[in-house]
């Protein structure tokens, strides 16, 4: 039976040329488990907004959305957000989960009963009394989930609910959804950039494109039935990637285990390791850190507890590690946002304490935060561009030229007459990036550049990050995408309790962990060790091994 019915369904924002979501027609039935992708700005968002009326965005809607059973009463479409901070709107976690079933005025007896019931269920009773601002960001996603659980709901939506959290924790929040979906029957919709874990224990995938369905079948069809050269393939498990590019006559692995026997049953008579580049670095010393330590506060534990790192000029460096470990911290004691109490800090060879007024953000540093939504005060993409052109002092003349010259490179320019707070969060991701980057520094610095945005847009950044490393700019990175960082880095460091633990070439430092590490590694490292990308395992196989 179908909860869902979706039926041409179109929707305009006010003042746009072209609808963001056009003639879409789709079922769900009840207990499915459907995963909804598609490249950054395709209507994934506004679609699913539209299913829940409490959140649809004001425009111009037209066709239909039905419920099953017809009426339907706020509750049983529940909705977790992307960025765990925006839903939560009270000071305590057992309050967080009872809000909800207080607004709808039940009874108190009823309210602790499903309360505890559902801290119990989620592992949440040792944190049931904190505060919320004092939870990780795996945490706070959790108590989101709870807290819209607790209502009972009937059909739960959720928009890239893993985008911030650490490989260890969204690999658990995806096993929360299985098991809601398996245990309970509660129909999900969830999207989501990063298929690698969600192709698996999906029943159908919605693949949209500029706001239309494109595909919408079983996960092991779409990728023979996406077109070769559509910027989704990029996106699709790591499997599946390998077994496409192998084209062996099997059937299509879809998890790390089916890779695994798959690589085995065809490639076991051919173990050994890929030849490795010598790693190599600039004698010069962009960034450094030295027995660094910082808190926020006096009376708050250190953050920082005896940080020491080196950035050498030309470095592409990737910083990993869990929600809340430091890495945002670090960050900003770089780019000179917190200082520290003790240990040195020193840029392009500089110390932090030298440069004067802005004087670092002027040619030497910039940083891109986590919320791009926060490098914006403008109301257009270009007035914004415009803006941090001026302040650099640059020619009224020539700043046209260089806003269509970074917008074009990124493939935003389409984006510059829109308000920036309006635009997706993969959109909003890279027009920050080209605000940053229009300042032409000698060091940048990424924290989660790659949250939000889908695998087309990552291989345009990374051909970008590409080109400003071979133009001699050193990039400090700070993410939690392992298929990324193992692709594009030169170093990449394990962050933990405060300090760097280790740093090391992607092959050597992705080979040997077990967590931290691609699903592509996992799949072959029994027969080569050292491939941590599809594109590394395709080569052992095809005999580029030694």
């Amino acid at each position: 039976m179908d909860i869902l019915q979706i039926k041409d369904l179109s929707f305009c924002y006010p003042g746009a040329q072209k609808n963001a979501v056009e003639s879409v027609s789709f079922s769900v039935r009840t207990g499915e488990f459907v995963v909804v992708c598609g490249e950054s700005g395709c209507g994934k968002t506004t679609l699913l907004r539209l299913l829940k009326p409490e959140l649809a965005p004001a425009g111009e809607m037209t066709g239909t959305v039905t419920f099953s059973g017809g009426e339907r009463t706020p509750e049983e479409i529940g909705y977790v957000l992307q960025n765990p901070d925006s839903q939560i709107v009270t000071d305590k976690v057992w309050h967080e989960l009872a809000f909800g079933l207080e607004n709808l005025g039940l009874p108190t007896e009823v309210i602790r009963r499903r309360v505890g019931e559902m801290a119990s269920y989620f592992g949440i009773q040792d944190w049931f009394r904190k505060k919320t601002d004092e939870l990780s960001g795996g945490q706070k996603q959790l108590l989101n989930l709870a807290a819209v659980m607790v209502m009972q709901p009937r059909v739960l939506i959720l928009d890239e609910p893993t985008s911030q959290l650490d490989p260890i924790a969204a690999s658990d929040f995806i096993a929360t959804l299985q098991k809601l979906n398996r245990e309970l029957g509660l129909t999900i919709l969830l999207v989501e950039h990063r298929l690698e874990e969600v192709f698996p224990i999906a029943d159908r995938v919605l693949l949209m494109d500029s706001g239309r369905v494109l595909l919408y079948d079983a996960p092991d069809k779409i990728g023979n039935l996406l077109a070769p050269d559509h910027p989704m393939q990029a996106a699709l498990p790591s499997a599946v990637r390998i077994f496409r590019a192998l084209h062996i006559n099997d059937y299509c692995p879809l998890t790390v285990r089916e890779g695994r026997d798959f690589l085995e049953r065809h490639f076991a008579g051919r173990e050994g390791t890929l030849p490795e580049d010598e790693y190599r670095h600039s004698d010069t010393v962009a960034v450094e850190l030295k027995n660094v330590w910082f808190r926020y506060e006096r009376d708050l534990p250190d953050v920082l507890r005896n940080t020491s790192v080196q950035v050498y000029g030309g470095e592409l460096y990737a910083v990993l590690g869990g929600n809340g470990s430091g890495k945002t911290t670090m960050l900003n004691v770089i780019a000179g946002i917190g200082k520290a109490y003790r240990g040195k800090v020193r840029i392009a060879g500089k110390p932090i304490k030298e440069y004067k007024g802005n004087s670092l953000y002027h040619g030497t540093l910039a940083l891109l935060p986590q919320n791009p939504q926060t490098v914006f005060i403008r109301d257009t993409v270009r007035a914004d561009l415009a803006e941090i052109l001026e302040a650099h002092g640059v020619p009224k003349a020539e700043r046209e030229g260089r806003i269509q010259a970074i917008t074009q490179r990124l493939g935003v320019a389409h984006l510059l007459d829109r308000n920036p707070f309006d635009l997706s969060g993969g959109e909003g991701q890279k027009c920050a990036l080209a605000k940053v980057l229009l300042t032409e520094p000698e060091i940048l610095l990424l924290d989660e550049p790659t949250k939000g945005i889908d695998a087309g847009a990552k291989q345009t950044l990374m051909a970008l990050l590409r080109e400003l490393k071979a133009d001699g700019m050193t990039v400090l990175m700070v993410t939690h995408d392992v298929e990324f960082a193992a692709e594009i880095a030169d170093r990449c460091a394990l962050f933990f309790d405060g300090e760097i633990l280790s740093a090391d070439t992607p092959a050597h430092f992705f080979g040997g962990n077990t967590f931290y590490t691609t699903a592509a590694n996992r799949m072959v490292r029994t027969l080569c060790p050292n491939a941590v990308t599809c594109r590394q395992v395709v080569l052992f196989c095809q005999g580029e091994n030694r």
